[in-house]
C-alpha cells in the first residue's frame, strides 16, 4: 500500500486530533519506560547481586506483554477502548511502584511483569485506533507519528535514566515514570470515549476467549524455555528446553495465521518480519549497554548514551521512507533487514576494552537506520490486512510477532549471560554470540520479506 500522493488530504476536527494526541503519548510512555529500564539495569543487577537476572527480567516484561496485547485486542472490540485503556494504565503505575521498592531481582520481576501486562493492553489500543478512526488517506501518516512516539523517548530516555541513576539512584527511574503515565492516562483516554465496542455479532464471532488461553499458553512455554536455558544443570536445560518448546508451538499455531513458521506470501511474511526485525534490533541494543558497564566501566549516563544514535538514525529512517511514498514495501522491508545485519557486526567490537564507544554509537546507528526504514511501511502493509471488526485482532497479532521476538532474544542472550556468569564461559564470548544471532536473525529477514505483500 502506497501513501496517497493527493495534495488534498480528508481534514481531522478537534476530536481527531485530541485522539492522536493520545495515542502518540501512550506510545511515548511505553517507550520512555522501555528505554530507560535498559540503562538502568546493568546498575539494578549489580546493586542487587542479579546478573544471572538480566534476560529474565527483560523477557518476564515482553512474556507479560503478549498476554495482555492478545487480551486487550479482544477486549477492546467487545467492550470498547476506553475502559481496557484505562485499566492497563493503573496497572502499569502499580507495577512501576513494586519495581521502584523491591529489595530482590524476583521483586523487580514481578513489577516489570506488572508493567509487561499494562503496557501490553496500550499498544493494540493504538493500532485499532488508527484504523477505525481516521479516514483511510491519513492512516499511514498515523502510524509514523505512532512510530515517531518512540523518537523522543529512544533520544531522552537513557540520557535521563542514566543522570538519574547517578544521581538519586535507579530506583527514581521507576518512581519519576508514574506522574507521566498517570497524565497519559487521563489525556488518552478522553477522546477514546466516542469508541465503543464494534457490532456485536463481530465481536463475539470466533474464539477470542480460546486465543486468551493460547497466549498465556505460549508465555507459560517460552518462560519454561528461557528458565531452562539459563540453568546450570543440563538435565534441567534439556528437560525444561523440550516442555517449553512443546507447550509453545501448538499454541502459536492456533494463535498466528498458518503459514507463520514458513513466512508464506502475504500477511504470515509480514508477521515474520515483524518478529524477524523485533528479535535483531533487540539483541544488539539490549546487550550493548551492559557491554559498556561491565568491559568498559562506563557509568550509566555513558551506557544510555551509546544506544541514543540508534534512535536518532530510527528518525532518519522514517522520514526518507516518508518521502518515497511509491518504494513498495518488500523492497523497504529488505533494506532495513540489511543496514541491520550490517550493524550487528560493526557493532561487534564494542566487545574489546580499548575500543572507543563513540564508534559504537555511530555503528548501532546504521541498525537504527534500518529499523526507522522498514518499520513504517511493514506497519501499513500488515493493517491492509485488518477488515471492519478485526482491527483489534489483528493489531494484537502485530504485537504479538513482535513480543515473541523480543521475549525470546531477550531470554536467549540473557541466558548466554547468566551461563557466564556461573561457567568459564566470558561474557565476551556471550555478548558475541548474542551479536552473531542478531545478524542471522537479519539474513532471515531478508529472506522473509520475499513474501511481504499488502492486502488487495
Amino acid at each position: 500500500m502506497t501513501q496517497s500522493t493527493t495534495a488534498t488530504k480528508t481534514p481531522l476536527d478537534a476530536s481527531h486530533r485530541l485522539l492522536a494526541i493520545g495515542l502518540v503519548l501512550s506510545v511515548t510512555l511505553v517507550a520512555f519506560e522501555s528505554t530507560a529500564l535498559i540503562t538502568a539495569l546493568p546498575t539494578i543487577t549489580k546493586a542487587l547481586n542479579g546478573d544471572s537476572y538480566y534476560g529474565i527480567t527483560l523477557a518476564v516484561y515482553t512474556l507479560a506483554n503478549l498476554v495482555a496485547l492478545v487480551a486487550a485486542g479482544r477486549a477492546a472490540d467487545r467492550r470498547g477502548p476506553a475502559p481496557v485503556f484505562a485499566v492497563s494504565i493503573i496497572v502499569f503505575i502499580v507495577g512501576l511502584v513494586v519495581a521502584g521498592v523491591a529489595t530482590s531481582m524476583a521483586v523487580v520481576g514481578i513489577g516489570r511483569l506488572l508493567q509487561g501486562a499494562g503496557s501490553g493492553g496500550l499498544s493494540p489500543i493504538a493500532y485499532l485506533l488508527v484504523k477505525r478512526g481516521f479516514p483511510d488517506d491519513r492512516q499511514p501518516m498515523m502510524y509514523v507519528y505512532i512510530s515517531a512516539g518512540w523518537v523522543l523517548p529512544s533520544l531522552l530516555a537513557p540520557l535521563f535514566s542514566g543522570y538519574v541513576t547517578d544521581t538519586f539512584g535507579w530506583r527514581w527511574v521507576f518512581f519519576s515514570i508514574i506522574p507521566l503515565a498517570t497524565f497519559v492516562g487521563l489525556v488518552a483516554t478522553v477522546p477514546m470515549r466516542q469508541f465503543g465496542p464494534v457490532d456485536q455479532a463481530e465481536a463475539t464471532h470466533g474464539e477470542g476467549e480460546m486465543r486468551v488461553s493460547l497466549a498465556f499458553a505460549v508465555a507459560v512455554g517460552v518462560g519454561v524455555l528461557l528458565m531452562s536455558l539459563a540453568a546450570a544443570n543440563p538435565f534441567v536445560i534439556v528437560l525444561g528446553s523440550v516442555a517449553g518448546i512443546a507447550l509453545t508451538l501448538p499454541a502459536l499455531r492456533r494463535l498466528l495465521p498458518h503459514g507463520f513458521f514458513t513466512a508464506r506470501m502475504g500477511y504470515p511474511a509480514l508477521l515474520m518480519c515483524r518478529f524477524l526485525a523485533a528479535a535483531t534490533f533487540i539483541l544488539v541494543d539490549s546487550f550493548v549497554p551492559l557491554a559498556a558497564a561491565r568491559i568498559h566501566g562506563a557509568k550509566p549516563f555513558v551506557q544510555g548514551f551509546v544506544i541514543v544514535g540508534a534512535a536518532i538514525s530510527w528518525t532518519i529512517g522514517q522520514v526518507l521512507i516518508s518521502r518515497l511514498p511509491n518504494v513498495r514495501p518488500e523492497h523497504a522491508v529488505t533494506a532495513g533487514f540489511a543496514l541491520l545485519g550490517t550493524a550487528a557486526v560493526l557493532v561487534t567490537p564494542v566487545l574489546w576494552a580499548g575500543w572507543p564507544l563513540w564508534v559504537t554509537f555511530f555503528s548501532w546507528a546504521v541498525g537504527g537506520l534500518g529499523m526507522g526504514i522498514l518499520y513504517n511501511p511493514s506497519t501499513v502493509a500488515t493493517m491492509s490486512y485488518a477488515t471492519d471488526g478485526r482491527e483489534g485482532l489483528v493489531s494484537s497479532q502485530v504485537r504479538l510477532s513482535e513480543s515473541l521476538g523480543f521475549s525470546l532474544m531477550y531470554g536467549v542472550g540473557g541466558a548466554m549471560v547468566a551461563v557466564a556468569d556461573r561457567t568459564a564461559l566470558t561474557l565476551t564470548a556471550a555478548l558475541a554470540i548474542n551479536f552473531g544471532l542478531a545478524a542471522a536473525c537479519a539474513i532471515a529477514g531478508i529472506v522473509a520479506s520475499r513474501g511481504i505483500r499488502t492486502a488487495s
